[in-house]
């Protein structure tokens, strides 16, 4: 070997001893430890609040062998009432996003968590979902979503309240419309539209 393949070769080694033997952070070049929460947070001051907006579609799939939406708990009651209601339904859900409508289009995150079924008056769900992204840019991180969706509206507006990661102190909306629904099998792609304020 001659002096610079025996240079390269010797800071190739070194930087690999570094990566082998430091914690490695779990979200791109974030320090998730208690002391790299505890500085991220120090050095909040100097940090500006940016906007980030992306669209996403959701895949609610109740209906066929493998569903990503199943009912937990359901309201003795609502199915003997005159005009059966969905009201007092549970659902767990674990629905993949995607990056365009179809089914077979790239995942980008999961949406985990569980809806219910409390409007008397008006059909609507209360959400609480996290958004864990599985690819891409924002990989690691994770959006806490709770809001009210009254489904029959063309736009729903739900809140996003919290985040890990590159969403470290996210707040904003979370815009959702149904972008497919099927009345046969109640499987459903609806279109969400995120606009997140985080640091």
């Amino acid at each position: 070997m001659r002096g610079k393949e025996m240079a390269a070769l010797a800071t190739i080694v070194y930087l690999c001893s570094i990566v082998v033997a430091a914690p490695m952070p779990a979200v791109g070049c974030i320090d998730e430890s208690p002391e790299g929460v505890a500085k991220w947070f120090q050095n909040l001051g100097h940090r500006k609040e940016k906007l980030t907006t992306f669209k996403l579609y959701l895949h609610d799939q109740v209906s066929g062998k493998n569903p990503t939406a199943v009912v937990v708990a359901r309201a003795n009651f609502t199915s003997k009432t005159p005009a059966p209601t969905p009201f007092g339904t549970i659902v767990v859900i674990d629905d993949p996003l995607t990056v365009r409508p179809e089914l077979n289009s790239p995942v980008v995150a999961r949406a985990q968590g569980i809806y219910l079924s409390d409007g008397l008056e008006e059909f609507a769900l209360n959400i609480n979902v996290n958004f864990v992204f599985t690819s891409g840019k924002y990989k690691g991180s994770t959006l806490s979503l709770f809001g009210r969706n009254p489904v029959f509206h063309t736009y729903r507006e739900l809140s996003i309240v919290g985040g890990t990661g590159i969403f470290r102190l996210a707040r904003g909306i979370l815009t959702v419309k149904t972008y497919q629904f099927n009345a046969t099998s109640n499987d459903a792609t609806l279109q969400y539209y995120f606009a997140v304020l985080h640091y």
